[in-house]
């Protein structure tokens, strides 16, 4: 049977109220642990109000050996 760990991290989004996301710091994140063997299964974004993106939390999960 095949075993998991897990792992969740939180990247902010800047602004004055939220809503601006780095591309290029998420993407150092995604690929940081996707040469670690994490792979991303889950990703959702909070709301701050009026549609502004406060945070992205991201799930990974990768294979016990």
């Amino acid at each position: 049977m095949k075993r998991y760990e897990y792992q969740t991290k939180v990247i902010d989004a800047k602004g004055w109220n939220g809503g601006k996301v780095n591309i290029e710091d998420l993407d150092k994140v995604l690929n940081e642990l996707g040469s670690q063997g994490w792979r991303l299964v889950e990703k959702t974004a909070s709301n701050e109000g009026m549609g502004n993106t406060r945070y992205i939390l991201c799930v990974f999960e990768r294979e016990l050996e």
